[in-house]
């Protein structure tokens, strides 16, 4: 049984179907956002998956690795405790948890090039913890199904 998140999410014969997984979370949690921010969202969300199909994917694959890393901490700490729920133990770490996952992405789009990335960036972040904690569960849950099949 794979013992590090690298292993679960990162093995080669593992890796598409993680990324499917991942696309697919980002489509439910984009899909359950309401009020105005949400309805935002959304339309920027399809916006760009119409402009360029492919992208969630692309985007995913892109920032697994990094996202693994960032999260290693936590598996670990989660797994030395014997933890059964992740997507809980992330919960419980929230604050923590999602800023590290969003210094993934805040250096993703400090090294852009491309301005247009930036400026929908900006525009998303200050909304961006509060999205990533409440994915948080979903992550730990999808992470769950993969390591049990490591």
């Amino acid at each position: 049984m794979a013992d590090t998140l690298k292993e679960i999410l990162l093995d080669s014969s593992r890796r598409p179907t993680v990324v499917t997984d991942l696309e697919g979370l980002v489509d439910a949690e984009v899909s359950d956002k309401g009020g105005v921010s949400g309805a935002v969202v959304k339309t920027g969300f399809a916006a760009v998956k119409k402009i360029k199909p492919g992208i969630i994917p692309s985007a995913v694959d892109t920032l697994l690795d990094d996202f693994a890393g960032a999260l290693e901490p936590f598996y670990g700490d989660y797994k030395a405790k014997g933890g059964n729920d992740f997507g809980a133990y992330l919960t419980s770490r929230s604050d923590e948890a999602s800023d590290a996952l969003l210094t993934v992405t805040d250096s993703r789009a400090d090294r852009s090039s491309r301005d247009s990335i930036k400026k929908v960036y900006s525009k998303l972040r200050p909304n961006g913890k509060k999205n990533v904690e409440e994915a948080l569960p979903r992550l730990g849950q999808l992470i769950d199904k993969h390591a049990a099949t490591a």
